[in-house]
């Protein structure tokens, strides 16, 4: 991968960055959810959301459900099966707060854009079916955080199933971006019984697609995406169904890409790119382009 061009607009901030002028937006720490489905003619497919082009942050991209940790996701009352937070800790390199921070934030998330839920009234089982009004209501006020993510599950009777979860990967949004994010990616199953939904307002269209064909979508431009989400797709592309995603182990460290200016123009580059790209920080010839 070459990089991703990035609109004009970002030259202006890559200088103020380079110079000091201004200084990298702090990255909230986010949750995404990769929901994986074994199909029966078309194999292993993701769901994937396209972000409303009025968003601030990546609009028009197709992107996984997730979001921005709410501060309630670390209640330590709430039921939980699973690794306890500080296995997840270890994998994603956090705190154990932290940690089960973002396992809550991946399974609130996933719920409140996708009514798919990763919860049931027992550690073993699996809510079947999350339509009907009540349901809506819950996602409404989650929304709106007039409820937090343990009340919704404690009023309900629910535990959080974090061993449904496996842990993925770890992207930090570059530093050039204006609204940046430090996001732990996980896949899980689709649970039986339940349908995911388009119920986000950040959404306008979903669906169920092949990793393979959506990574050749996002590399050659039809489909918008930004760097972790292609990677992901491809990643994903080795494998045939979800349990075989699910038994893998994966060492994960923190990427961020960086953004270097090439033939007078601002890429975001991975850090596995050729070495022979700019480096992050360009000398004067190469930041003139």
């Amino acid at each position: 991968m070459t990089g991703l061009k990035l609109p004009a607009s970002f030259r202006a901030r890559f200088e103020d960055l380079r110079s000091g002028r201004a200084e990298p937006a702090p990255a909230r720490h986010a949750a995404t959810v990769v929901v994986l489905r074994d199909h029966e003619r078309h194999g292993l497919q993701a769901f994937m959301m396209r972000r409303v082009r009025s968003m601030v942050f990546a609009p028009g991209a197709y992107v996984f459900p997730g979001g921005a940790v709410d501060p309630r996701d670390g209640d330590a009352a709430l039921a939980w099966s699973g690794p306890p937070p500080a296995e997840w800790g270890t994998a994603f390199g956090a705190d154990e707060t932290l940690a089960r921070e973002l396992v809550c934030a991946a399974v609130r998330e996933t719920f409140e854009e996708t009514l798919v839920l990763l919860a049931g009234p027992t550690a073993g089982t699996v809510v079947d079916d999350t339509r009907g009004d009540a349901w809506e209501a819950d996602r409404r006020a989650l929304l709106d955080r007039s409820l937090s993510f343990g009340e919704f599950l404690d009023r309900r009777g629910l535990v959080l199933r974090a061993d449904l979860l496996r842990p993925w990967a770890h992207w930090v949004t570059p530093k050039i971006e204006p609204k940046r994010y430090d996001t732990r990616f996980f896949v899980a199953a689709m649970p039986d019984g339940q349908r995911a939904r388009d119920v986000s307002t950040e959404a306008d269209r979903v669906a169920w697609v092949r990793p393979a064909e959506a990574a050749e979508r996002g590399a050659s431009g039809e489909w918008p995406m930004l760097p972790p989400t292609i990677t992901t797709l491809a990643e994903l592309a080795a494998f045939g169904t979800v349990a075989d995603v699910l038994a893998v182990r994966r060492e994960i460290a923190p990427v961020e890409p960086t953004a270097k200016i090439i033939d007078g123009d601002v890429y975001l580059v991975l850090p596995e790119d050729p070495p022979d790209a700019p480096s992050d920080e360009p000398s004067e010839d190469a930041a003139r382009g």
